[in-house]
């Protein structure tokens, strides 16, 4: 399917590695300016650099640290003063896994900055200049958790789920004005994040790495995770009008394959 988003312009958070590098390196293909938001400066540089501009684009970076809302509501503001997009990607870092016997009040509090709150501003933010254009996508980047928790990530299953929620509530609004808000709950992909969980499993449980790796394989149907670039398709064609209306959905994808819609 050819994708084209000529003339559209894109925000894309966490966009230096793993799936938002995919989603970014994939709608630049597909013909959008993209603004790749991440916290390395030196990464954000690098992958600027490697984004398509076949189209005659011109890519921005946005040096952001999620894990610091007051300075990340400094920045993000004072680029919606000089900026607008017409596809936001809603994607952060995800904080540090545990389980609820593990955690405090506080460790919610700071997941719920870094994945509510920057959510929420940011999308806000966007919306002012989508409503005045009727036109406008919102994609959150969520996790499959949200339907199924995982015990050792509880911070992520319990912030995302209302992340998810609040998406479905949005789209019932933005939708009169041609904004579609939709939700990818994300499986395993072969990403940095997932390598790092599979290194604490794998010691928590005396096993190797590769052992974690087979298990998680095993678990999906197709029987190997996915590749990030099939994330960055998905994304594409949601961001499209081929997609239509398709909005308030939270859509199920592991291990590349469309497990519903």
């Amino acid at each position: 399917m050819n994708i084209d988003l000529s003339g559209k312009k894109a925000l894309v958070g966490a966009s230096t590695s793993g799936i938002g590098k995919a989603i970014a390196m994939q709608l630049a293909t597909s013909g959008a300016t993209v603004t790749l938001m991440s916290r390395s400066l030196d990464k954000l540089e690098t992958v600027k650099q490697s984004l398509s501009t076949e189209n005659g684009q011109q890519h921005q970076i946005l040096q952001v640290d999620f894990t610091d809302y007051a300075a990340f509501k400094s920045i993000i503001t004072a680029y919606f003063e000089k900026n607008s997009v017409d596809i936001l990607v809603n994607n952060t870092q995800g904080p540090p896994p545990g389980t609820a016997l593990e955690k405090e009040v506080e460790d919610y509090q700071q997941a719920f900055d870094l994945l509510f709150k920057t959510v929420v501003l940011t999308t806000e933010l966007a919306l002012t200049s989508m409503k005045e254009k009727q036109w406008g996508r919102i994609i959150n980047v969520a996790s499959v958790s949200v339907k199924e928790p995982l015990s050792y990530l509880v911070l992520s299953n319990s912030i995302r789920a209302a992340v998810v929620t609040w998406a479905k509530s949005l789209a019932t609004e933005a939708g009169t004005f041609g904004i579609t808000v939709n939700s990818v709950l994300t499986g395993y992909f072969n990403t940095e994040r997932i390598s790092s969980l599979n290194a604490k499993k794998a010691k928590e449980q005396g096993v190797s790495e590769e052992e974690i790796l087979k298990q998680l394989e095993a678990s999906v149907p197709v029987k190997r995770i996915g590749d990030p670039a099939e994330y960055g398709y998905l994304v594409a064609f949601l961001a499209s009008d081929r997609a239509g209306y398709i909005t308030g959905t939270q859509i199920p994808i592991d291990g590349g394959k469309l497990a519903s819609l």
